[in-house]
């Protein structure tokens, strides 16, 4: 186990490379962007973007291109459904279905979105799956979302071919087929009359858990391809 003093060492070297000098580019190289780098302005080690665009990044996968919307992914989706259920019968079909159906089993109980803050993201990933579980989204529909994103980037006039932003295109649009937390109950006001509250909580979209899980729906279904 990693000791206390250690640890402070670690923080320690760590502060000393943001605040020394960096050979880092003066503005961020994410144009026509006119920041200056983090690693320029002693905020932290990057040496090629400002934090506006490590920000973009980690919403999106790409530092520059933004996520495909749902509108723009349903019809994708709805064309390799079709595909899949017209090839439901070949093994790698097969196989990439039963690779989603292992996910879901191995994901462990669902956790409401409001409890996911500070955990892992290994442990938010099994939360998606688990989730995507308990609202019994079928895992030819989990498949049919990783035909979609790659059937839309080979549309794509001009895309963004890094593995990265597959994943995390896939790892978003199987986040919002999870859904989210929604609770409604009944609160008498002062006056003694009944008055509905309602509380909305979605995981949030972003960071290393759509890495995680965009990883773990490529190695499922990384073979299968629509001619």
């Amino acid at each position: 186990m990693t000791s206390a003093s250690q640890r402070q060492r670690r923080i320690a070297n760590l502060r000393g490379r943001i605040a020394g000098p960096q050979d880092a580019y003066e503005r961020c190289r994410a144009f026509p962007c006119k920041n200056r780098t983090t690693a320029d302005r002693g905020e932290g080690l990057n040496r090629l973007y400002c934090r506006k665009h490590i920000e973009f990044y980690r919403r999106h996968g790409s530092y520059v291109k933004a996520s495909y919307g749902a509108g723009e992914l349903r019809p994708y989706r709805l064309r390799a459904l079709g595909w899949l259920k017209a090839h439901g019968h070949e093994l790698v079909v097969r196989s990439a279905v039963e690779s989603v159906q292992r996910l879901y089993r191995s994901a462990g109980a669902p956790i409401a979105a409001n409890r996911l803050t500070g955990l892992s993201p290994g442990d938010r990933a099994n939360a998606a799956w688990a989730q995507l579980r308990k609202a019994n989204v079928e895992p030819l529909e989990v498949v049919a979302a990783w035909l979609a994103v790659d059937l839309r980037i080979r549309d794509d006039l001009q895309p963004d071919r890094h593995e990265e932003y597959r994943q995390v295109q896939a790892a978003k649009l199987i986040h919002r087929m999870a859904g989210g937390m929604h609770k409604r109950w009944e609160l008498e006001r002062p006056d003694g009359k009944m008055a509905l509250t309602e509380f909305h909580k979605h995981p949030v979209s972003r960071g290393r858990v759509l890495r995680v899980l965009g990883c773990q729906l490529q190695a499922a279904c990384g073979e299968l391809c629509i001619a």
